[in-house]
């Protein structure tokens, strides 16, 4: 049993939290989920960007239900948005098979040669009641780190005592090669999804009539992070989320999801289902432009529910600032405080560490101390 323990891919979600799951615990101000309250299941706005290339009045009206949909929905979804399908299945095939290493090897030290904390499970900090439970696990990627998925330098001890060493040697190769192409596919995924993002963007930003080369100032490729995602089946999936109800700390997500549903977001007050569609990108308002538009573009709350037959799995870029610079508020009067993103995700840390929660933009509004 220990043995199969040892080689299971799944983290020991049941048994870190079973005490909050079969004991009592202290209650949370976030609600129990009731999924009975949840209606049916919704599709985002979609938009086709092909219609920007066609100029004139498409264009305009292209631009236009972007800004619309981040206005009124804060989510969206894209089609025709110019990423090959090739990459978009080869980033999900390549998640997979990192999600399938054994959990004992990715909560390792130096999990891929990347930083620690790089791989996260459950809810960090640790969840105090059964409402703060996240059953899924992360790859969080700082895209200034991938390129130490290149830079590794194995050492298996153990395996040239378990096994003859040119056998030892085409596991090295193996793994080497497997860790080569993981950077490769990141690297070039990153890259396409990148270039939406700063294209959505700016238009974002012309449609508020501000400058649109703020965002390639500021939004670097080496600010940017990439978030890997895998939601396993959950037991008690009445009771518990796959991703807790939180709002985005970034401008602007590009999610990549897969054909299981499960994430619901918050419009006119009330939680509403998104049903999936494999064959776009959904996209989300952050809390940074939330703050940047003046409150015009919506940051909206969105959770992920748990699922007790089947596993999902997303891929998800944050475009994100450059972590000191301070990011202005347009528009008078002005609803919020500048603040860099070292200040904001500072705060949050303090109130997640005393509050158990985030506060996010509430914390920066005028007149806030």
């Amino acid at each position: 049993q220990r043995l199969s323990m040892m080689n299971s891919s799944d983290p020991p979600l049941y048994e870190m939290y079973k005490p909050l799951i079969e004991g009592g615990s202290a209650k949370s101000q976030r609600p129990m989920i009731d999924k009975s309250s949840i209606m049916e299941e919704c599709e985002l706005p979609i938009i086709d960007l092909r219609k920007l290339s066609l100029g004139g009045v498409e264009r305009e009206e292209c631009m236009e239900d972007i800004a619309k949909a981040s206005r009124e929905w804060g989510f969206f979804q894209i089609v025709n948005h110019g990423i090959p399908e090739e990459i978009l299945e080869k980033m999900r095939r390549e998640e997979v098979k990192v999600f399938r290493r054994p959990f004992v090897e990715k909560s390792g030290e130096k999990f891929l040669n990347l930083p620690p904390g790089t791989y996260r499970w459950g809810t960090v900090p640790s969840a105090t009641c059964i409402q703060q439970i996240s059953w899924s696990e992360a790859l969080h990627i700082p895209l200034q780190d991938i390129g130490s998925l290149n830079d590794i330098t194995l050492r298996s001890p153990n395996l040239g005592r378990l096994s003859p060493m040119y056998v030892a040697l085409k596991a090295q190769q193996y793994i080497y090669s497997w860790y080569f192409y993981l950077s490769s596919t990141i690297e070039q995924y990153t890259e396409v999804v990148f270039e939406v993002a700063q294209k959505l963007a700016a238009i974002l930003a012309e449609k508020l009539g501000q400058n649109s080369t703020f965002f390639k100032e500021t939004c670097v490729s080496s600010s940017c992070y990439l978030r890997l995602n895998r939601y396993p089946p959950c037991p008690l999936s009445l009771k518990l989320y796959g991703l807790v109800p939180h709002t985005d700390t970034d401008f602007l997500t590009v999610v990549s999801p897969d054909d299981i549903g499960g994430l619901q977001v918050v419009k006119d007050g009330k939680w509403i289902a998104v049903k999936p569609n494999p064959q776009a990108l959904m996209i989300n308002i952050g809390d940074f432009f939330q703050a940047w538009s003046n409150g015009i573009y919506k940051s909206v709350e969105h959770h992920v529910v748990a699922n007790e037959h089947v596993e999902r799995f997303s891929a998800v870029f944050f475009l994100s600032s450059l972590k000191d610079v301070v990011i202005p508020i347009c528009g008078e009067p002005s609803k919020y405080k500048p603040f860099s993103f070292n200040e904001y995700q500072e705060q949050v840390l303090r109130d997640i560490k005393t509050l158990g929660d985030k506060v996010g933009l509430a914390r920066f509004l005028v007149g806030e101390t």
